[in-house]
């Protein structure tokens, strides 16, 4: 039991890692929010943000877009700080519609690693054939890692009660490998409710 709860432990934390990862894509500088309010703001069209959060906080951000407006044009600096103000007003409620914490604005060039570059450039291309190709290869790579594993350790003595546990622990991990990938792998079902709800 106790390796069933390291294994359900470990698959937990490291989904809350990849979600982060992909929350804080949004959160950059460079991002695809902060990049869609510098686009509003140069053509001074909210509707370009709008897309970026719910529903009901569309007057929040109406709001702060005219107050962000009206600043800019008293000078160079007011200019910067009411851009600064709006780029984090903007993060933050789109982090809040997706039940994300705001934890401020991150630099520009960090390191997202190859996934959701990736997925971006599949978007901006409309081909999705490197982003399979990458997914492919470290699914294989994970898949035939723990597979090799649970082979490696299954054929134990009987009455070795470590080798047998040592099993289990690798068996158990091949197995919530495996159920994850599936469930995200297979075509989302999607309710009337989910139509109708703002994700990123």
């Amino acid at each position: 039991m106790r390796y069933f709860i390291i294994s359900i432990s470990f698959l937990v934390i490291s989904f809350i890692f990849a979600t982060e990862k992909a929350y804080a894509h949004c959160d950059g500088i460079d991002g695809p929010v902060v990049l869609a309010a510098k686009a509003a703001l140069k053509t001074e069209n909210v509707n370009l943000v709008l897309v970026w959060v719910q529903e009901s906080d569309e007057p929040e951000v109406r709001r702060i877009f005219d107050h962000t407006l009206t600043v800019r044009k008293l000078g160079d600096d007011a200019k910067k700080l009411a851009d600064r103000f709006f780029f984090e007003s903007l993060v933050r409620i789109h982090r809040a519609g997706e039940g994300a914490p705001y934890t401020g604005l991150k630099h520009a060039g960090r390191d997202l690693g190859p996934a959701i570059p990736a997925a971006d450039n599949a978007v901006m291309s409309g081909s999705a054939n490197e982003l399979f190709e990458l997914l492919k290869q470290e699914i294989h790579k994970g898949l035939q890692q723990r597979f090799e594993e649970v082979q490696r350790l299954k054929d134990f003595d009987a009455n070795n009660v470590q080798a047998g546990r040592d099993f289990i622990k690798a068996y158990v991990t091949f197995l919530h490998y495996v159920e994850p990938l599936y469930q995200l792998a297979a075509p989302e079902k999607r309710s009337h409710n989910q139509d109708e709800k703002h994700t990123h």
